[in-house]
């Protein structure tokens, strides 16, 4: 495949928008610089809240149709960022959006009852097994997803991080599956992480200017749950600098899911690009190549 550049990057997400808040500024940076970026959505997100009053029909107790609406969303966002390669896992539509609920402890976790096609009941195998060919196709040096928690605890991103996982390794399977393409082995596999100080920071700023209502209950200096990695783990952070703005459209873009006076906004605004213009990763395959800081600044670094 010589028509492919050298450096590329595949991320696996779980809904339409999950890229966009998690990646934006790292899909942007890299499309612009030349990279070839693919980005593979697990589902639709029908399952989604409806945060625009005119398309409320759309929800899932209603017409259904959210889904279909978000894949005018995704196109959109990647529009904003650049990024011209983005497909769904077996074909829009195949895995559902599972939902999810809040359990006592506050964090998400798996509905009660799960449809049949919900991507949370998928076989583990036959998902993967829809990876696998993109990942020989596209041959990627780094593959970005969830950590095994799937960053709170929703099922679709936890079993986005099986997936992904377990796709990668069967990848690289010299006597798996030749039918799915020549055997690949990516050399780098992060996953997304929000680091600990910079999300301390950012509370405090919020809080400082009176917001006690964006991430309530939240205290700068309490405990923040098990979505919060950890500096001491985290190995690559990509700036937003230069690439804030088309982070922000992209996530105008899925308007349905997130609204300009919602929690990202206000942090966006008090403090620039401080915790969504930084996009943090931890390192769980390959090598790393900090800088003299200790930690990376390009997903690439040491290749």
């Amino acid at each position: 495949m010589s028509e492919l550049p050298d450096r590329r990057l595949l991320l696996v997400h779980a809904h339409p928008d999950d890229e966009t808040i998690n990646n934006g500024v790292t899909m942007a940076r890299y499309v612009a610089e030349g990279a070839h970026v693919t980005l593979v959505t697990c589902t639709l997100g029908e399952e989604g809240e409806v945060l625009v009053p005119e398309l409320e029909h759309l929800a899932a107790d209603q017409t259904d149709q959210l889904g279909r609406h978000r894949i005018g969303e995704l196109a959109a966002a990647m529009d904003e960022l650049g990024v011209t390669d983005h497909r769904f896992l077996g074909g829009p539509g195949k895995y559902r959006d599972t939902g999810m609920i809040y359990n006592d402890e506050g964090n998400a976790d798996v509905p009660p009852e799960t449809r049949p096609d919900s991507f949370w009941q998928a076989d583990l195998l036959t998902a993967a097994d829809d990876l696998v060919p993109i990942i020989r196709e596209i041959r990627p040096q780094v593959l970005v997803t969830y950590d095994q928690y799937g960053n709170y605890g929703h099922p679709d991103h936890i079993k986005a991080h099986r997936v992904a996982t377990y796709a990668a390794a069967l990848a690289a399977s010299r006597s798996y599956r030749e039918d799915l393409g020549e055997p690949w082995d990516v050399a780098k596999i992060y996953w997304m992480a929000m680091a600990e100080s910079g999300m301390r920071e950012s509370l405090r700023k919020l809080r400082e200017s009176g917001d006690t209502t964006t991430f309530e209950g939240l205290d700068p200096d309490g405990p923040l749950g098990p979505y919060v990695t950890p500096d001491r783990f985290v190995d690559c952070v990509i700036s937003g600098e230069g690439y804030i703005d088309r982070k922000m459209n992209a996530m105008k873009a899925h308007a349905t899911q997130i609204t300009v006076d919602g929690p990202f906004f206000a942090l966006s605004n008090n403090n620039g690009s401080e915790i969504w213009g930084s996009e943090a990763y931890r390192l769980v395959k390959g090598t790393a190549a900090p800088g003299p800081d200790g930690v990376e600044d390009d997903l690439f670094a040491g290749l």
